[in-house]
């Protein structure tokens, strides 16, 4: 159990999936590595009349935050490089622990509950950075549980539960975890990909929502990769119906999570969710061009990650050193 310390907004989207999956408040504390008081606390506190949300929750406690002290005066040069990565959908966390690391900044560096005290005093003065934070979405998805359901039906396919228990741990580069963000009335889609433990994102886009295109696109996007590809898995969606095909073109093993257990793909809901903030729902997936598509995978790869040491997945991926800015 790691020693106290608040709770950062990346910790208040994590007890957020973790209720929506049904995690008890001993497993999250478990899983954040806090005691369980701190996670009845969090829920106490900061539940509001919809329900905990992360979004709302981390409000919450930065304005008791706020108005237990005062603020820190900024020097302009500061708010100028705080506000350009906030506009790079970088979260105050990620850009705090990277101005104490990046060589292109001789600043002081300052703590991310100061930069959330900026973006709400911004939005106080009706000015728009809040709308650069990362939100998870609170709209929970209804579970297809008709007859008209398909999924678990696929030919052949081999559940998670048969997938090495080397993936799990996260600890080499080539497991991939699968999915596609939908457009408007299923008339295209993305194929997203995500490397477990770089976190390196590609897209693609398909304007026919078929297991052909499915299948080419994944190809394309991972047979052109300098690294071993290890194991890909995916939904249980019939755009995945050609998975033995996929396999045999990349030399790797495909497994499929469980019906309607979207934790076990954890990384990838994540991702989609992220790629929403370029990609709303609704929109027309086929008028993408491909230079909007590459600039979403260049936000998403140039971002630090908490989880990576705030390193970036390019860095990690590519085993590099070098800051984009």
């Amino acid at each position: 159990m790691r020693a106290y310390k608040q709770l950062t907004e990346d910790d208040r989207i994590e007890i957020y999936a973790m209720k929506q999956a049904g995690n008890q408040q001993k497993q999250i504390a478990a899983a954040l590595g806090v005691s369980p008081s701190t996670i009845s606390r969090e829920l106490a506190r900061n539940t509001g009349l919809r329900g905990y949300r992360p979004k709302q929750a981390q409000q919450k406690a930065l304005y008791r935050r706020m108005a237990a002290r005062k603020a820190v005066k900024m020097k302009p040069e500061t708010i100028e490089y705080i506000e350009s990565r906030l506009r790079q959908q970088h979260s105050p966390e990620q850009i705090a622990k990277r101005m104490k690391t990046d060589p292109h900044w001789q600043g002081p560096a300052v703590s991310h509950e100061r930069i959330y005290q900026h973006i709400w005093q911004d939005k106080a003065r009706g000015e728009t950075l809040y709308t650069h934070l990362r939100i998870a979405g609170t709209k929970q998805r209804r579970k297809r549980r008709n007859s008209r359901d398909r999924r678990g039906t696929i030919k052949n396919r081999v559940g998670i539960e048969k997938r090495p228990p080397v993936v799990e741990r996260k600890n080499r580069i080539g497991d991939w975890e699968g999915d596609t963000v939908v457009g408007k009335n299923h008339q295209g889609a993305l194929v997203t990909l995500v490397d477990r433990k770089s976190k390196l994102t590609l897209i693609g886009k398909v304007d026919r929502y078929t297991a052909e295109a499915v299948e080419r696109t994944i190809i394309a996007l991972i047979g052109t990769l300098p690294r071993r590809t290890y194991t890909l898995t995916v939904d249980n969606g019939k755009e995945f119906s050609n998975h033995e095909s996929i396999a045999h073109n990349l030399k790797i093993k495909v497994f499929f999570a469980d019906p309607y257990s979207a934790w076990q793909r954890g990384l990838n809901e994540n991702t989609n969710g992220l790629i929403r903030q370029y990609v709303p729902k609704g929109s027309d997936i086929r008028m993408l061009t491909n230079q909007k598509i590459e600039h979403i995978m260049n936000r998403l790869n140039n971002r630090p990650r908490k989880s990576l040491g705030f390193l970036t997945p390019n860095e990690v991926f590519y085993k590099r050193k070098k800051l984009t800015g």
